[in-house]
């Protein structure tokens, strides 16, 4: 009896252990099958969408943007001057007067020549949760391609398309162009970052930090 009780207890153990490491990957399978039709690699398969939306990536001490956040913005303004999206939103992280990804992204922009009038900044985008909630219920956003590195896409495309915003994705090189050690963490990151993706846009639905009143698009 002690005997069967030890080894039911191990196998206990060991399949509870086998859950815990295989279910991250499960979900994060399930997010990119799900988006699999609405991601794109190729900015001449876009669909023609009203707005690009650009989320933050980081900006070095000197405020200007990471190689990361100046792909993801030189994608959107190649969307823009190849007429697959007249309006560019900008997402990003502006938590503190010294932190301000979106003015980054604008400063980035516009040096290659996309008028102001055509860029919207939200600074309140803190994460990719919140940024597409509050493109949906500030900027009244509901179709639009999300430009981010391919790691990210799945996750943008599923937490927007999810919020009620018809999203495809533009995926802009990662693997192969940053750091293989770079890319290890963030793809490990992301695994984990899926699962508290689908407990927030299928069970809590959190407020962002910031909601505010309505804006639309300027």
């Amino acid at each position: 009896m002690l005997w069967t009780a030890w080894l039911d207890w191990r196998i206990g153990v060991a399949v509870a252990t086998a859950i815990a490491l295989l279910l991250p990957l499960i979900l994060s399978s399930y997010i990119r099958l799900a988006t699999r039709g609405d991601r794109y690699y190729d900015l001449d398969l876009i669909p023609n969408q009203p707005v690009a939306i650009v989320f933050g990536a980081g900006v070095w001490e000197d405020g200007s943007p990471t190689p990361m956040l100046a792909d993801r913005v030189q994608a959107a303004v190649d969307l823009y001057k190849n007429g697959r999206v007249s309006k560019i939103l900008m997402t990003g992280d502006n938590s503190t007067p010294h932190y301000n990804e979106v003015a980054a992204m604008q400063r980035y922009a516009e040096g290659r020549g996309i008028p102001r009038e055509a860029i919207t900044l939200d600074y309140a985008g803190f994460s990719t949760y919140e940024s597409c909630y509050r493109a949906r219920e500030i900027f009244g956003i509901t179709h639009a391609v999300l430009v981010t590195q391919r790691f990210h896409l799945p996750r943008a495309v599923y937490t927007c398309r999810t919020m009620g915003i018809e999203a495809v994705g533009l995926g802009t090189p990662d693997w192969g162009k940053f750091r293989d050690d770079s890319m290890r963490y963030y793809s490990f990151r992301e695994v984990l970052a899926g699962i508290k993706a689908l407990w927030e846009v299928h069970i809590t639905r959190p407020r962002p930090t910031f909601l505010g009143p309505f804006e639309g698009l300027s």
